[in-house]
């Protein structure tokens, strides 16, 4: 590593991050500070002192080296809408999560703060002014990679340079999505982005400087083409059905109503409820014998009651025998639980479902059951399947299959149903059949472990192959004739792919977009002082050749990990498992702490990328 000169009195150091310095004789600001090594070179540029280290944002490739900051006597500041990610990080993890919490997609965190507090000297609100030795800085708001991050702007004979964050990387490119992931598909993040890049723009830098990648030298035409490729993701990103607007018309053109109030009739032995604005999960197949079978139950349960109740004395119903659930979130199963209570029912679900239904805290995806404030913890199944088993019900032969969609933890159930091919594919794909505009994708969200080949594209691929007379989906939509509407969610699917690919500093958008190709389980442990839980590391290949990996577990004071230091290689297109332990030290104090995973791949250093949770208890 070596100083690279960027102007007479500027210098860019790399490690984790791109680190700026400024210099002004023995005297320096720096921006952003990486792992600190920067420290220990900069008497090569005769600097002895650093008034300011001034950070872009708080994810922890730009910090982790705080410690080494510490003998240096120097301020730090940070935008002001961050100030709290770095004095209070441990805030922002959560040993039970809810839906709302802050900074969070459905309770699994989008933000990345230190594993430890960093106290703040100053903070800069947007458009705040800021001078150093004859240079003035603009202090800007150009949110979207975080939820809080600024761009310093400084002008230089007659020029602005332009100091950005991780607001794009040289060629137009984005230096993670699942950063910009703010919410459940709606784009709030790519929205946030855009404006910050369209001001940025505005500026005209002739240089501008990222925090990770090369210096951009033509940032104003890059700064063009990079909002080409923000619209044409939103574009595709967006979900590709009627929602706010005309969507209830669409939900369920087929069924009829019945003689029960607000259940409907989809086919002489398939029910589901209906109702304005009434999106419950619930679907019933009522054999001629009496007996029952639900899919999914997250449901209004006193409706529920009233209607089962009224279903024995109008349609014979005896018995509900089982509920399956298609997938890991709580409103599709957090109801389960009162239908075997009450009615006996058993259980059902996919063997990839059924312990993230069993053990949400041991993971960090979105919505699990325990989110939802109903007191379910904990979802154990009655009987588990494999992809592509079969059963018999009641005369009937269905099989379950493993097609992820909108989640990788995802099953689609299908079987003949009054003459009827009909796939049972919980929330995957809500669409009209009939209008062509209508792609039929849900949510785009990496943090249901989403990545599109084993997501939508999967989920189109195997629809075309099933080839289905009628589709029942979550929220009460059913589906008719959709052999158009799948070839459509396929199309749909690739140019989704092909959008965040364009968008991709490596060769492979997974790297960008999944916040789970490093991770262990269990994400959450919990464990005494002076003692030591078990765990697994899980590393992820998305390449076609061997992958080479050193990782190192950065802990906060109090906790140990054994190994410290994980070495090795990875099979092509392969995850890979390695066992480590986490020990509480006898002084560690009761509370949470966040434990990060300093990553290198291939020889690149991602820095402190993903991390996990331990709670001294």
């Amino acid at each position: 590593m070596a100083f690279q000169q960027i102007l007479p009195d500027l210098f860019l150091w790399t490690d984790t991050c791109n680190v700026y310095v400024l210099s002004d004789g023995e005297t320096a600001l720096i921006i952003d500070l990486g792992d600190g090594n920067v420290l220990d070179h900069l008497t090569e540029l005769g600097i002895r002192h650093i008034d300011w280290v001034l950070f872009t944002h708080h994810h922890r490739e730009q910090c982790q080296g705080i410690e080494k900051l510490k003998k240096w006597d120097t301020k730090i500041a940070t935008p002001e809408a961050e100030r709290s990610l770095f004095e209070h990080p441990d805030s922002f993890r959560k040993m039970n999560p809810t839906l709302g919490d802050t900074f969070s997609v459905y309770g699994s965190s989008y933000v990345r703060p230190p594993i430890q507090p960093i106290p703040i000297d100053h903070v800069f609100k947007s458009m705040d002014e800021f001078s150093w030795h004859e240079n003035e800085f603009w202090c800007i708001n150009t949110r979207g990679n975080s939820p809080g991050s600024m761009s310093y702007m400084l002008r230089k004979d007659d020029c602005w340079i332009a100091f950005t964050g991780d607001v794009m990387m040289d060629g137009a490119k984005m230096h993670t999505w699942f950063d910009t992931e703010w919410d459940y598909g709606f784009a709030m993040g790519i929205y946030a982005l855009f404006n910050s890049v369209c001001l940025i723009e505005s500026f005209e830098p002739s240089l501008m400087l990222p925090s990770h990648g090369s210096i951009i030298n033509n940032p104003v035409q890059q700064l063009k083409d990079y909002q080409i490729k923000l619209r044409e993701l939103t574009k595709h990103y967006m979900r590709g059905y009627e929602q706010s607007s005309f969507g209830y018309a669409d939900q369920d053109p087929v069924s009829t109503p019945t003689s029960i109030p607000h259940l409907w009739q989809v086919t002489p032995h398939i029910f589901k409820f209906k109702g304005p604005e009434f999106w419950p999960n619930f679907g019933l197949i009522l054999a001629d014998s009496g007996h029952a079978f639900v899919v999914d139950c997250g449901v209004d349960r006193v409706l529920m009651d009233k209607c089962i109740e009224r279903m024995k004395e109008q349609f014979g119903l005896k018995q509900i025998d089982a509920v399956i659930i298609t997938h890991i979130h709580g409103d599709h199963c957090i109801d389960a639980p009162y239908l075997r209570e009450k009615y006996g029912a058993e259980i059902w679900t996919l063997d990839r479902i059924a312990d993230k239904i069993q053990f949400p805290l041991r993971f960090d995806y979105v919505a699990p059951p325990n989110t939802y404030g109903a007191g379910i913890d904990s979802i154990e199944s009655d009987r588990i399947f494999t992809d592509g088993e079969s059963f018999q019900w009641e005369g009937y032969e269905f099989t379950v299959d493993w097609m992820p969609g909108q989640t990788e933890f995802s099953l689609c159930m299908h079987g003949m149903i009054d003459g009827k091919l009909v796939a049972f594919t919980g929330d995957n794909i809500f669409a009209s059949t009939t209008d062509p505009t209508q792609n039929g994708h849900e949510a785009v969200v990496a943090h249901n472990s989403g990545i599109l080949e084993e997501g939508y594209i999967y989920a189109a691929e195997y629809l075309q192959r099933l080839q289905p007379d009628l589709l029942i989906g979550g929220h009460s939509w059913v589906m008719d004739k959709p052999k158009e509407l799948i070839e459509r969610f396929r199309d749909s699917a690739y140019a989704l792919r092909d959008a965040f690919q364009a968008l991709s500093i490596d060769p492979d958008y997974r790297y960008m977009f999944d916040p789970f190709w490093v991770r262990v389980e269990p994400y959450r442990i919990t464990v005494n002082s002076d003692e030591s839980e078990s765990a697994s590391l899980k590393i992820r290949n998305f390449r076609d050749r061997i992958q080479r990996h050193h990782i190192e577990f950065h802990c906060p004071e109090g906790i140990g990990v054994d190994p410290m230091i994980l070495e090795g290689e990875v099979d092509a297109s392969s995850i890979q498992s390695f066992n480590i332990s986490v020990k509480v030290m006898p002084d560690a104090g009761k509370g949470l702490y966040i434990v990060a995973f300093d990553i290198t791949l291939d020889g690149l250093r991602y820095g402190e990328l993903f991390d996990m949770i331990v709670s001294v208890d």
